[in-house]
This record gives C-alpha cells, sequence and structure tokens, in this order.
C-alpha cells in the first residue's frame, strides 16, 4: 500500500508507534523514526525493520518539542530519503494529577510534548509537501480529548488542541492535495497498560462494547487506511478507535 513512500514517525521506539513503524514498513514504506533516549534500542529496531522488510529505516534522537530541532529532523530525514510523503505526530506524554496539585511545569510539559511537537514538525514538513502537491499528516489524539478526564486536564486539553489543530490545517492546505486527519484511540494494550494493576484494567475493559482492549496493530491498520490511496477524499477528520466506547 505505501511501496516507496517515506513515513516519518515521532516516538516510534515502543507502544503504538513502533506498531505504526511495522506496519508501515510491511508495506513498503521506508521509516524516519524518533527517540528520546535509548539509543541501542533505536538501533535494534532500525536493523530489525530493514532485515524484516527490505526497506530503509533510520532512528532520529531528536526533541520534536524544540522548534529547531523539528526543523533540523525535518531536513535531515529529507536528504537522507529524499522526500517526506506521511507525517504521523505520536509523540506523547501524561503527567496526571487533580488540578489542584498539577505544577506549571507538568501543564508545560505535556503540552510541549503533545501539541506543540506536532505544530513544530507540521510546520517543518510543509516545504517538502507544498512542493511534491501531496502529502498525508496524521496526529494521534485521544478519546480523551474528546470526553475530558479527572486528572487529566493537561492531557485532555493538549489532545483537544490537536483535533483543532488538525481541522485547521486540513482547510489550509486541502487546495494543495496535503491532507490531514487525528486518530483518537481508547484504551489501547502497550506496554504502558501493562502496568496498570488488574483490576484498573478490567474496569476500563467493562465500559467498552466489544470487551477488549485494542491493539497497537488496530491503530496503525487505521493509520496505514489514512496515508494511503484508499483514503484521498478523507481530510479534517477526527477518527475514534476505541471498541465504541465513545460513539
Amino acid at each position: 500500500m505505501l511501496k516507496g513512500k517515506t513515513t516519518l514517525i515521532t516516538g516510534a521506539s515502543r507502544g503504538i508507534g513502533k506498531g505504526i513503524a511495522e506496519a508501515f514498513a510491511k508495506n513498503g514504506s521506508n521509516i524516519a523514526f524518533t527517540y528520546a533516549s535509548s539509543v541501542e534500542k533505536a538501533k535494534a529496531f532500525e536493523a530489525e525493520l530493514t532485515a524484516k522488510y527490505g526497506i530503509k529505516a533510520i532512528g532520529y534522537q531528536s526533541n520534536a518539542a524544540d522548534f529547531n530541532a523539528a526543523q533540523a529532523l525535518a531536513d535531515q530525514v529529507t536528504a537522507d530519503f529524499g522526500t517526506i510523503d506521511v507525517l504521523i505526530n505520536n509523540a506523547g506524554i501524561t503527567r496526571d494529577t487533580l488540578l489542584m496539585r498539577m505544577s506549571e511545569d507538568q501543564w508545560d510539559e505535556v503540552m510541549d510534548t503533545n501539541l506543540k511537537s506536532a505544530f513544530n514538525l507540521t510546520k517543518a514538513c510543509l516545504k517538502v509537501f507544498l512542493k511534491n502537491k501531496a502529502g498525508s499528516i496524521i496526529n494521534m489524539t485521544s478519546i480523551v480529548g474528546i470526553t475530558g478526564n479527572a486528572g487529566q486536564a493537561n492531557y485532555a486539553a493538549s489532545k483537544a488542541g490537536l483535533i483543532g489543530f488538525t481541522k485547521s490545517v486540513a482547510k489550509e492546505l486541502g487546495s494543495r492535495n496535503v491532507r490531514c486527519n487525528a486518530i483518537a484511540p481508547g484504551f489501547i494494550e502497550t506496554e504502558m497498560t501493562a502496568e496498570l494493576k488488574e483490576e484498573v484494567r478490567t474496569a476500563w475493559i467493562d465500559t467498552i462494547p466489544l470487551k477488549r482492549g485494542g491493539t497497537t496493530e488496530d491503530v496503525a491498520n487505521l493509520c496505514l487506511f489514512l496515508a494511503s490511496d484508499m483514503s484521498t477524499y478523507i481530510t479534517g477528520q477526527t477518527i475514534n478507535i476505541c471498541g465504541g466506547m465513545v460513539m
């Protein structure tokens, strides 16, 4: 579905980002991905993608929340791969606590990583997309950005901001054949959710009509659709992938 394309994914050394990278590589896309700290882990993932799928894969240690670093990353990826066809703004963190206890740093850190980084990298990649007169931008939001959640005012605000950002970018760039959509995952089984207590996981799953958590493959398949030519008339949308938790 993506043979010969180049995809840039932020935060792809684990969890949902890693699942997306694997699915895209399997479908022929070259992979540029960012990671925060584990150089050894990133190099191993590079080698795995290249050996298993025969594509080009490079990991970049980069902080997308830094405006200049994001521009440098986009320039380096373009130099290394020749172009960027798909951008997936996936990097995200949580710093959960009740609002009355939330510090300014906890607010700013979540906003910078979850929302500002999407602005930084989208802006940094615009030159390539506009030159190509094509591109697909996928922003990873969350159902929490739609419903809100106690103890996650910072996270919910950042993810809600991504939805507004997505709609605005779609309107600005549609005439240039550049599409922008958002994906809102619900309860997805990752390394992070595996650390939750069993009673907490059970309580979550009881609220889901499909009675299971989602997988990284579920999210990756939706990304694959939005990145491919199967979705050329879809832009500005937020698609929930939550097993019916939010309808």
